[in-house]
């Protein structure tokens, strides 16, 4: 729809529009707000990017199976590669075996000696497991697991 009053390209003028119908005309942010609102931002980029890093950067100590063979009456022995930034202090690593439908029958805490690289463990299984697999590793073992 027209109004019938057009304007030319040029023209600077601005046309008014009713104040009740559509509120005032919104005045532009000031400087200061945006400098302040650009900080918040990259302060809670930064924030966010630190907690990442803290949550999802390298683990000080993590292992890898090498290998797993199955053992008489339920039971498997896994093999693992175990890596950390320390390897003169102790770790300890949850290992587990699952049965054919994926459902995990048997757990273990392994103790990793200062020094150590590579540990074998035997895990006992609820019925007869299929594959073995490392659940995670730690630094921080239990005053029980003290030796393998």
């Amino acid at each position: 729809m027209s109004s019938g009053h057009t304007t030319a390209p040029g023209d600077s003028t601005t046309r008014s529009v009713p104040e009740g119908r559509y509120g005032r005309a919104r005045r532009p942010a000031k400087r200061w707000q945006v400098w302040v609102l650009a900080l918040v931002a990259v302060l809670a980029g930064s924030a966010a990017a630190y907690v990442a890093y803290l949550n999802l950067g390298a683990a000080p100590i993590e292992a890898q199976r090498i290998g797993f063979d199955e053992l008489p009456d339920n039971a498997m022995e896994i093999t693992l590669d175990v890596r950390r930034d320390d390897p003169q202090r102790p770790g300890m690593c949850i290992v587990r075996v699952r049965a054919l439908d994926g459902t995990e029958s048997g757990r273990r805490e392994v103790f990793i000696p200062p020094g150590e690289t590579v540990v074998t463990a035997a895990i006992q299984s609820v019925g007869r497991p299929v594959t073995a697999d490392v659940f995670g590793c730690t630094y921080d073992v239990p005053s029980y697991l003290s030796s393998p």
